[in-house]
C-alpha cells in the first residue's frame, strides 16, 4: 500500500480557487494510478478525477471537468488537484487515492483503490 498525506484545504468565497495536496511513501507511487474524491455531508464519497502513473493520462467525472485539474510530481511522490470556479456545492472534505491497477477511464470505484489519505475539509462560502 501507499501511505497518502492530503493538504490544502481551507475556506474560500465563490468563484475562488484552491490547490490540494497529496504526499506519498511506501508502494512506489510512480506505478500507482491516483485518484481524487470527494464526500459530501450526507452524501456518499464521488471520484472527481484520476491520472495514470507517468500522468499523460487523465479522466474527469462531468461535476468537475473544465474547473478542475489533477497533476502529479513523481519526483516529489506528489498529487495535486488544481480547483477553480468553485461553488458552495464543492464543499466536501477531499481524499486523494491510490491504485495499483492500470490507468482506464473505468477506474472510478471506491474498491478500485486500496490506499486513502485521511482526507482535507474544503469549505467554499457563498
Amino acid at each position: 500500500q501507499v501511505q497518502l498525506v492530503e493538504s490544502g484545504g481551507g475556506l474560500v468565497q465563490a468563484g475562488g480557487s484552491l490547490r490540494l495536496s497529496c504526499a506519498a511513501s511506501g508502494r512506489t507511487f510512480s506505478s500507482s494510478t491516483m485518484g481524487w474524491f470527494r464526500q459530501a455531508p450526507g452524501k456518499e464519497r464521488e471520484l472527481l478525477a484520476t491520472i495514470s502513473w507517468g500522468g499523460s493520462r487523465t479522466y474527469y467525472t462531468d461535476s468537475v471537468k473544465g474547473r478542475f485539474t489533477i497533476s502529479r510530481d513523481n519526483a516529489k511522490n506528489t498529487v495535486y488537484l488544481q480547483m477553480n470556479s468553485l461553488n458552495p456545492e464543492d464543499t466536501a472534505v477531499y481524499y486523494c487515492a491510490a491504485s495499483p491497477r492500470y490507468f482506464s477511464p473505468g477506474l472510478t470505484k471506491i474498491n478500485d483503490y486500496d490506499s486513502w489519505g485521511q482526507g482535507t475539509q474544503g469549505t467554499v462560502s457563498s
